[in-house]
């Protein structure tokens, strides 16, 4: 299976998955022409269409989509979602004939409530709850929450490819740096990723077990955090740790 990025809209990426045979998948049309053109210049048909959130920018090209290819639109139990023709939720698996593959749906609320993530084929597909060396903002979600999805992705396998929604890499870096400075992994990760975007080259996939090294969101319990929050005056526990260093990014200004 490939799995290609296609930059969408500002700073989106919809994934697209394809095989040997033609056939394809993807993940979060926010936009429906980048999935034609991919489709037109590898001569694909697209078979299926994977949704993990309710958001605009990831969802308004999939009308469209199935309505010009005939694909299946997978997406979560959430009403706001109404091109849906599958409802996936924790425990499901998607499983396909052309391509074929299988892909398990996890629960990750946090960004939204209803948010899921498809992790099969050696990838994550994990929308806005996890990003490279950071996550998504809490719009409907409580801090325990978010922390509680992002350790359940942690746990998944290293060598996943996480494929998250945005292209945040550079600008996360910049703030992991000031919470972890010490982390040679993550100094690396922040190399690579201003060279990659210096000739205009995607930062993602990531694996899983790069994101364990140098993500500090993955990281509350590590010293490093620890310290951290304790120079921020965030007194509590782990959770309260995490919802100081999301506040944190959230006014976060380098």
């Amino acid at each position: 299976m490939h799995v290609v990025p296609l930059p969408a809209l500002a700073d989106n990426y919809i994934w697209l998955l394809h095989d040997d045979a033609g056939q394809a998948i993807v993940v979060d049309p926010g936009d429906a022409a980048p999935v034609e053109a991919a489709l037109a210049a590898r001569s694909l048909r697209l078979r299926a269409i994977l949704l993990t959130h309710h958001h605009g920018d990831h969802i308004a090209g999939a009308a469209v989509l199935r309505d010009r290819h005939g694909a299946a639109v997978y997406a979560p139990r959430d009403e706001r979602i109404g091109v849906a023709d599958h409802r996936v939720s924790e425990g499901d698996v998607v499983a396909l004939e052309h391509p074929q593959a299988r892909f398990d749906v996890l629960e990750v609320p946090g960004h939204t409530r209803s948010h899921i993530a498809y992790a099969g084929e050696g990838s994550l597909f994990c929308g806005d709850t996890l990003f490279s060396l950071g996550c998504g903002r809490m719009f409907e979600g409580t801090p325990a929450q978010m922390l509680a999805s992002l350790e359940r992705l942690a746990a998944l396998p290293g060598e996943l490819q996480v494929c998250c929604g945005h292209e945040y890499t550079q600008a996360n870096g910049r703030f992991a740096r000031q919470v972890d400075p010490d982390n040679a992994a993550l100094a690396i990760r922040c190399a690579e990723a201003a060279e990659a975007l210096a000739h205009a080259r995607p930062t993602l996939p990531v694996a899983l077990a790069s994101e364990l090294a140098c993500n500090p969101f993955l990281r509350i319990d590590s010293e490093p955090l620890i310290d951290w929050s304790r120079r921020q005056h965030a007194a509590g526990g782990r959770v309260e740790r995490f919802a100081a260093l999301r506040a944190a990014k959230d006014v976060f200004q380098g």
